[in-house]
């Protein structure tokens, strides 16, 4: 299963959720490949011994001079990550906006699950709809909104359901979504109310779990830690373990708990 994690909206927990749903899955015996899609690297920052030459970077595999197997790199507690570069953002003048290359992607990893099938995928995506976030979109099987609690990130959370409603007529299905509501204060009353009206524009494709202001969560990246290393009894652990559940319960992550 492919999950692209994307908002045109940035500082809504995009990296953070791609880290701690990749920390969840190895803490229930299902370690994942994270794919960090985005030029600034934020992602692959966290991991902290990433390579830091673009040719080890997944600009390579745009670059057609490594394959994606090629370019993983061992991330201890967390799975696998394919690290970003700044050099990707170069990908929409260099190789325009053809099939070809929309595709790139999702056939990189048709070929790399053919010896690993039952490894889970995180993308996590740039914040801007451009040739690396249609990647994403065309190779995912579902799509994580993150959603912060505030009118912006709800109109942005509109303008992607509108992208997608543009898109799905060319790629002939429709990409299943859901939102997630992140730096959710229940002392807030902003925050019910992003939450009430994004279920009435989204009804089931709002996830019920929802990740708390907390600070945990905003601590750990700049530790090089997910959530749970940091302090895995906090409620911002306690938030992704409760994402993870509700993905597999509903279908959208085949893994087995344990």
């Amino acid at each position: 299963m492919r999950i692209a994690i994307f908002n045109q909206k940035g500082g809504v927990g995009k990296t953070t959720t791609a880290l701690n749903l990749g920390a969840a899955l190895n803490r229930s015996g299902n370690p994942p490949l994270l794919i960090d899609l985005d030029p600034q690297g934020h992602l692959s920052s966290i991991h902290g011994k990433a390579p830091l030459d673009a040719n080890q970077s997944l600009f390579s595999f745009f670059q057609e001079q490594h394959t994606l197997r090629e370019l993983e790199v061992d991330w201890e507690h967390i799975g696998r990550l394919i690290p970003a570069h700044q050099q990707l953002i170069k990908v929409d003048s260099i190789f325009g906006k053809g099939p070809a290359i929309l595709n790139k992607l999702r056939h990189g990893l048709d070929a790399l699950e053919e010896s690993q099938p039952d490894r889970q995928c995180l993308i996590d995506c740039c914040p801007y709809i451009g040739v690396l976030a249609l990647n994403a979109i065309f190779a995912c099987d579902c799509l994580i909104i993150p959603v912060s609690t505030d009118y912006l990130s709800l109109q942005a959370a509109d303008h992607i359901t509108r992208t997608l409603q543009v898109l799905e007529p060319v790629m002939k299905r429709r990409v299943n979504r859901y939102y997630l509501l992140t730096r959710f204060d229940r002392r807030r009353r902003m925050s019910d109310d992003v939450r009430n009206k994004l279920r009435e524009r989204y009804g089931d494709d709002v996830l019920d779990t929802v990740i708390s202001e907390n600070v945990t969560v905003a601590e750990s990246p700049s530790l090089n830690q997910d959530v749970f290393r940091h302090n895995a009894g906090s409620t911002g652990a306690h938030d992704y373990r409760n994402l993870l559940g509700e993905l597999v319960e509903r279908g959208s992550l085949p893994v087995t708990m344990r």
